[in-house]
């Protein structure tokens, strides 16, 4: 049987930087270099540059909609016209196996899990339930049930999945680009530095970091991604304001970074930018929550989450000096996530998706 094509859907918009964005992307891109045909299909009108340079076919469908979710705002389109659409581009470019990320998340995926003939396979992100998930669930489950394979990224995210959905997802991982992180040459940088890496949302924790800044000293930088809010008390760290910055200006700040701070108050699933950040060699300063804890491994400083005095202790800390055993072990670490173990396993579950099906258009 003829390898098929690999389809991976992303419900979120690709121009939008987010870590379901990001799997999506880095997996294609190593597909490729595989020698697999790959397509790509999200929210939105455009296709991506950096994906159709690299050979891979992307495709955008509907009108992008912002829509509050699991504390977060997801760029998602809710049009059904999109689906099908989708659906149609997939019989066209057959035979494929379609990878849904996130196929519970409305609605690009849908028109796939009611009729896709090629094998399905589901990647689960999210940790947490909120109002969407629960009432889109119960109307899912008959759907999700026609999936050939499905995995989570973490421990968190299959538990989720499992109490919602009724489905039983192997836990993988979120797999990291590590020969892109090593390659970034260090964007310039004065003193200390800390770089904060997230969206404008409460989640992310972002303003516990702004309140720790002030016990900061003014030698003491901080790269904060997003825009300011409308009122910063002064005194305390300085603060540089990034707004959205491309791949390769986050792996550049990376490299040149003294401290990752991730301080978000709840609702990640893994935390793919902490893996990042070792490989980067930042000291990791991160809160003390389950999907953080599972990605660091040990190998960073956990804060109480929501707390200004925790965060800045831990932050001082961060700027300590680390031995050399410790920066290799947080390396190693990082290399167990690779997206080159990642995709190997998943290839694993595109042949088993391709071999179901296969065997059911026999009977």
């Amino acid at each position: 049987m003829e390898a098929p094509g690999i389809l991976l859907v992303s419900p979120y918009d690709l121009a939008v930087p987010g870590g379901v964005q990001g799997q999506v992307r880095g997996m294609a891109l190593e597909l490729q270099r595989r020698g697999r045909r790959v397509l790509v299909a999200s929210p939105g009108a455009g296709r991506d540059v950096e994906l159709d340079g690299a050979g891979v076919d992307s495709r955008g469908f509907g009108f992008v909609a912002r829509v509050a979710a699991n504390g977060s705002v997801a760029p998602l389109t809710l049009s059904p016209l999109a689906a099908r659409a989708l659906q149609r581009w997939a019989v066209d470019a057959g035979p494929l196996v379609a990878h849904l990320h996130e196929p519970a998340t409305p609605v690009l995926g849908w028109a796939l899990l009611r009729r896709h003939r090629g094998g399905l396979v589901g990647t689960f992100h999210r940790s947490g339930i909120d109002r969407l998930y629960s009432t889109a669930a119960p109307l899912l489950r008959h759907l999700l049930g026609r999936l050939d394979g499905a995995a989570a990224v973490s421990v968190a995210a299959a538990t989720t999945a499992q109490a919602t959905l009724g489905v039983d997802p192997t836990v993988l991982f979120n797999g990291l680009d590590l020969e892109a992180a090593a390659s970034a040459p260090p964007w310039p940088a004065r003193g200390p530095t800390i770089l904060f890496l997230g969206r404008d949302e409460p989640r992310k924790g972002r303003q516990v970091l702004l309140e720790a800044a002030r016990a900061l000293e003014p030698s003491t930088t901080i790269w904060l991604t997003g825009e300011p809010p409308s009122a910063i008390s002064p005194g305390g760290a300085t603060l540089e304001w990034l707004g959205v910055i491309s791949e390769d200006e986050k792996r550049r700040r990376l490299q040149a970074a003294d401290v990752l701070c991730a301080p978000s108050l709840g609702g990640e699933s893994f935390g793919m930018v902490l893996l990042e950040g070792l490989a980067a060699g930042c000291t990791v300063v991160a809160s003390d929550i389950d999907g953080y804890r599972q990605a660091l491994g040990g190998h960073g400083i956990v804060v109480a989450p929501d707390d200004v005095a925790s965060l800045v202790d831990g932050l001082r800390r961060g700027f300590e000096p680390r031995s050399q055993a410790e920066v290799a072990g947080a390396l190693g670490h990082a290399r167990r996530w690779s997206m080159g173990a990642l995709v190997d396993r998943y290839e694993d579950l595109y042949e088993a998706a391709a071999s179901a099906q296969h065997l059911a258009r026999r009977r």
